[in-house]
């Protein structure tokens, strides 16, 4: 016999990446012994991405689990699966029947079948972000509607119901096709917003007594933002309260001001009474187990859409006293008052009011810590669970000592773990450090000390990619820190080419990320995937500049007003520090390339500097002052450009300043054209509404113009991103041909 051998791994394709099942949203029963989740699965040839519901069951031991099976009662593209609070039930949204409805089943939780499949709703709107009450009862989702419409409300005969069929139809049949706007805000993102409005609903399980929670309300519930998902919105244990979060400000285009607001579900005429406190943006409200509690996540300043996000309590009991101010006493407290970074995501302890595991990004991973809330006094220290990667998603099983979660790497995309420890629910730090006073109240010390807690290890539950992802020669990250020139200490990332040969002279792909405030770390992507693009013979470099979440809030903020400044010596500086550390990197073959944000700064490097071979720039800022008036999150641009400490953010208000006293001209790559000589990939969508892609073509006319070797890749369909199979097939060639011919060649 002869001897067997490990089958040599291969570089990643753009086809691999597209036969990736991809994990989306995920539930938990709660018993604990039951996962469901939706997996998406692209076929490239037909240009499709289709949505399945699985079921799997979690063993006792977080080693071993059974074999998954598809949701019986489900069909392809049905989404949102979800536990009833009693385990007896699922709901999940489908559009079998036409528009998306609310679907419920009996569940079975010892054999996890589906039985006696109905449809709960018939409210042909659109319904989307459904959620269980926790007396399984009654369920929360939203739709949107017009809302000078009568409100949908029980017993009205479908009076409100029909109002917004026929405005759908008339609008719907009508050969004009114009619209009128009077507001700001009327597109977002790739779509024009019209007249509707989300609005919160609630059903009882027998179908009966729908109604609109906030009619006649003319803003979005909840307000979008790309960090939240789902109603935004929570149950009081009791199922008496419900808590949403909604920006009541007049002009949403210029306002990040998210409210925290609860509404009495018992009484229909009841109005909203606002709790938090902050100017700023405040989403995703959670009620503590023992009703004692309101947790939310929180912004100070309003107009700013990345500063840091708190995590805040609310004292429900004292909020009902009116004691609403933050302060010593008050009824809502930062609970991380000396946490440098962002809460991402959080969610309670399953069994007590006293932990609360949350998620923040830290120097390039999003790990999962957890956080003790001590006699409603927490402990500003919190622990970190995890071992690198990027978490999300967050589940405490019943049994208080297991944690879901689901994880990527840069090595592969999201796959459902299981954290396991004897730690993970129970005090973290040490017993001494705990104050009793004499009639025995317990309360933490002022600086509490860590215990030592061991690094949770993630035990694998779905094994989604296992098989194909075995056959790919995907090299680890390397992290790497350097100084800048003002003395801040700063982080960077390097990626080898797959069969890396040390004595070879590599070309390099410098990748500039979005945002401004954004990051590169230990995470997967479908659209600019960092393995993919070292495939092809590259090493990746990539380097989190001034503006990148996970280093503290002040360096967040020094990209505010310095869009050009720090955060481009910042790159061209970790780019030198690579340059001299590795000695396999051609320094004479480099290529930018950004998007976004990173796309300005492609810009911005194209007049500022020469030393790449080529530059791609994906849906990037081009002339500040112009874009300024084809956004539509106004907010934004008021926001990035002002220089810190001063009034402005418009470009009127720099009027007969100096360019080097003007934000909107001293940071804006346009007025750089007579230095761009780098030949230049340019990328836009049609449908990008953040950037218009009038800045697109502005940048390739000027490129053409001046007789600088470029192409432009425009698509017609998609927005901000690129999301369609086959366009994202055609971007990754169009990008890596572009690459190639400038940096494996004798140019």
């Amino acid at each position: 016999m002869g001897l067997e051998t490990t089958p040599q791994k291969r570089p990643m394709t753009f086809e691999d990446m597209m036969r990736m099942k991809r994990l989306g949203d995920t539930a938990v029963s709660p018993d604990g012994k039951w996962l469901a989740y939706s997996v998406t699965t692209v076929d490239l040839e037909r240009n499709t991405k289709t949505a399945e519901l699985w079921l799997q069951a979690i063993a006792g031991s977080t080693s071993e689990s059974s074999a998954p099976f598809k949701l019986g009662v489900a069909q392809p593209g049905d989404s949102g699966v979800q536990f009833s609070a009693d385990g007896k039930r699922i709901l999940f949204i489908s559009g079998r029947t036409g528009a998306n409805q609310i679907w419920l089943a009996d569940f079975d939780t010892a054999t996890g079948a589906a039985t006696h499949l109905h449809k709960l709703t018939n409210l042909d709107l659109g319904i989307d972000n459904a959620k269980w009450s926790p007396d399984s009862n009654s369920i929360v989702f939203t739709a949107p509607v017009y809302p000078d419409c009568l409100p949908i409300v029980p017993n009205d005969n479908g009076v409100g119901a029909e109002c917004n069929y026929d405005r759908d139809a008339k609008a719907t049949d009508s050969p004009v096709k114009a619209q009128v706007f009077t507001h700001l805000l009327y597109r977002h993102w790739n779509h024009y917003t019209g007249d509707k409005r989300s609005h919160l609903f609630l059903v009882s399980v027998d179908g009966s007594g729908m109604r609109d929670l906030n009619p006649g309300d003319a803003h979005d519930l909840p307000p979008f933002s790309l960090m939240e998902s789902g109603c935004g919105c929570d149950f009081s244990p009791d199922g008496k309260e419900l808590a949403f979060t909604e920006n009541v400000d007049p002009v949403p285009a210029i306002s990040t001001s998210a409210s925290i607001f609860t509404l009495d579900l018992t009484d229909p005429k009841a109005k909203p009474v606002k709790v938090s406190t902050s100017a700023g943006g405040n989403f995703d409200p959670a009620y503590s187990p023992d009703a004692k509690w309101l947790a939310w996540r929180s912004q100070e300043r309003a107009g700013y859409e990345s500063d840091k996000f708190r995590l805040m309590l609310y004292d429900r009991e004292r909020g009902s006293k009116g004691a609403r101010e933050e302060g010593e006493g008050a009824a809502v407290q930062d609970l991380l008052p000396k946490f440098g970074n962002w809460v991402d995501e959080f969610v309670w302890g399953p069994e007590n009011s006293h932990v609360i595991y949350f998620m923040s990004e830290t120097a390039g991973e999003a790990g999962v810590f957890a956080l003790n809330v001590f006699d409603g006094r927490p402990n500003p220290l919190p622990a970190s669970l995890t071992d690198g990667g990027s978490y999300s998603d967050l589940h405490p099983l019943s049994d208080g000592k297991s944690l879901l979660a689901s994880k990527m790497t840069l090595r592969g995309p999201s796959e459902v773990v299981s954290l396991d420890s004897e730690m993970v629910g129970h005090m973290l730090f040490d017993i001494t450090y705990l104050k009793v006073d004499r009639k025995g109240k317990a309360t933490l010390d002022t600086e509490p000390r860590l215990a030592d807690p061991q690094v949770l290890k993630a035990s694998q539950l779905t094994h989604l990619n296992d098989a194909l992802l075995a056959q790919l020669d995907l090299p680890a990250m390397e992290s790497f820190w350097f100084t800048a020139k003002d003395g801040t200490k700063l982080q960077g990332f390097l990626i080898r080419p797959p069969g890396f040969d040390a004595t070879k002279k590599y070309p390099v792909k410098f990748l500039i990320h979005g945002g401004p405030e954004g990051n590169w770390g230990d995470d997967w992507s479908y659209r600019w995937n960092a393995e993919l693009f070292a495939a092809n013979g590259y090493v990746v470099v990539m380097i989190n500049p001034r503006g990148s979440t996970g280093y503290g809030q002040a360096i967040v903020d020094g990209v505010n007003g310095d869009w050009g400044g720090k955060p481009f010596t910042d790159l061209m500086e970790g780019l030198d520090y690579a340059e001299q550390h590795y000695p396999f990197i051609d320094k004479d073959r480099e290529c930018a390339l950004g998007a976004s944000y990173g796309g300005y700064m492609a810009n911005w490097v194209l007049g500022h500097t020469n030393r790449f071979k080529c530059i791609v720039s994906h849906d990037g800022m081009f002339d500040a002052e112009s874009a300024f008036g084809t956004t539509e999150e106004d907010w934004f641009n008021i926001w990035e450009f002002k220089f810190p400490n001063t009034q402005g953010g418009h470009p009127w208000d720099y009027y007969g300043k100096p360019d080097s006293e003007n934000p909107f001209r001293k940071w804006s790559p346009s007025l750089y054209a007579k230095n761009f000589k780098t030949p230049t990939l340019v990328v836009h969508g049609q449908l990008d509404y953040r950037l218009d892609v009038s800045e697109g073509f502005q940048l390739f006319d000027t490129l053409q113009l001046l007789g600088v070797p470029s192409k432009m890749l425009y698509f017609p369909d998609e927005g901000h991103w690129v999301l369609k199979p086959q366009n994202s097939q055609l971007w990754w060639k169009t990008v890596n041909d572009w690459v190639d011919e400038w940096t494996k060649s004798s140019h």
